[in-house]
């Protein structure tokens, strides 16, 4: 008895030795400083919810909960894409040091929890430092106007940004259903970028139409879709012109003034599509598409509307704007989504 309990006493010290070390790990972990590893979907920590907070400072919504899951995963791309760097989701030292730079001017001043008048002239491009905002002044923002007057919304390139081309911004927010602050935060840039990077009429370029055997589309590893071989020749045009719009930019009304535009939003996208396989002769708006065609499910196409949104399914596979906010940044997709609410159409005949 005295021998076991002479045995405990002597263990007593090492267990309490090690439960401090094991305790000292998990500190470790709960205080990590955002940079003192990569970060990517799965991660878990104070690092992360770091991240998080810096990604909502840019003007990115996404939860901050300390959890890197695909919502944040998204934000990170979102965010590379406007500052100029490989959108891969993972977050790493650059990022960290772009993320950083940005959020505050890159060593501008900061005044009543927002920058001063002139910010960081120094700044060279666009997403130096972000948000961009009235009263800025440099090179970032003679990008910020030349990608402007690119996308339609002309304003003099000086380098100031001041009244015109406050009203440019709130333009090109309001015309691309964001958030007409007339504040250029990540997401404006990112669009922005979109818009430039389409060119002056958008055209794209057609890819050979791919087929796969049997009934079903499938969608291949760069965000396109591969006909099925069985399908009629009026599916295989509409996969090919959605194809050809697969990653354009979502802008809001786009598609409706011309076929060939910089962007398309819902409806734009698909009567495009239609529009491509000689099944619609002008654009017309998701309500439209709540009467067209024949009621129900079709055996090749379905199309679901409401007055808000619509989309449609080609040979199984998901054509949709929203789908652009997943990671591929493709109209194109294999996974479905809830119909209730929307009104079941379909072209006659498919």
């Amino acid at each position: 008895m005295i021998i076991a309990l002479a045995s405990a006493v002597a263990a007593a010290p090492a267990a309490q030795a090690a439960t401090a070390k094991s305790s000292a790990k998990k500190s470790a972990k709960k205080t990590r400083k955002l940079g003192d590893r990569a970060l990517r979907k799965g991660s878990r920590g104070s690092d992360v919810r770091t991240l998080q907070k810096l990604l909502v400072k840019v003007g990115i919504k996404t939860k901050v909960d300390g959890v890197f899951g695909s919502g944040t995963k998204s934000a990170v791309r979102k965010f590379q894409r406007a500052a100029r760097l490989e959108p891969s989701g993972t977050v790493g030292k650059v990022t960290v040091r772009k993320l950083r730079q940005a959020t505050t001017g890159g060593g501008a001043t900061l005044a009543a929890g927002g920058y001063n008048a002139d910010g960081n002239p120094r700044s060279h491009s666009l997403g130096d430092r972000i948000p961009v905002k009235r009263g800025m002044r440099g090179h970032d923002i003679k990008v910020l106007q030349d990608f402007l007057t690119k996308s339609g919304f002309r304003t003099k390139v000086d380098g100031t940004f001041g009244s015109g081309t406050l009203k440019a911004v709130n333009r090109f927010e309001s015309a691309n259903g964001l958030e007409a602050d007339g504040v250029v935060d990540a997401n404006d840039i990112d669009v922005l970028r979109g818009q430039v990077a389409a060119g002056a009429d958008a055209p794209s370029a057609a890819k050979p139409l791919q087929l796969a055997p049997g009934d079903r589309a499938k969608v291949g590893k760069d965000g396109l879709a591969i006909a099925p071989a069985n399908a009629p020749d009026e599916v295989k045009a509409i996969i090919a012109a959605g194809n050809k719009i697969a990653h354009k930019p979502y802008i809001y009304g786009g598609g409706h003034g011309k076929w060939e535009d910089k962007g398309y939003d819902c409806s734009g996208s698909v009567s495009y599509a239609l529009h491509g396989a000689g099944l619609l002769k002008s654009s017309m708006p998701s309500g439209g598409f709540t009467k067209w065609g024949a009621a129900g499910p079709g055996k090749w196409v379905t199309i679901y509307a409401n007055s808000g949104h619509m989309y449609m399914v080609v040979a199984g596979l998901r054509f949709d704007t929203s789908g652009m906010k997943q990671d591929d940044g493709s109209r194109w997709h294999a996974s479905s989504r809830p119909t209730k609410g929307y009104k079941v159409r379909h072209p006659k005949g498919l």
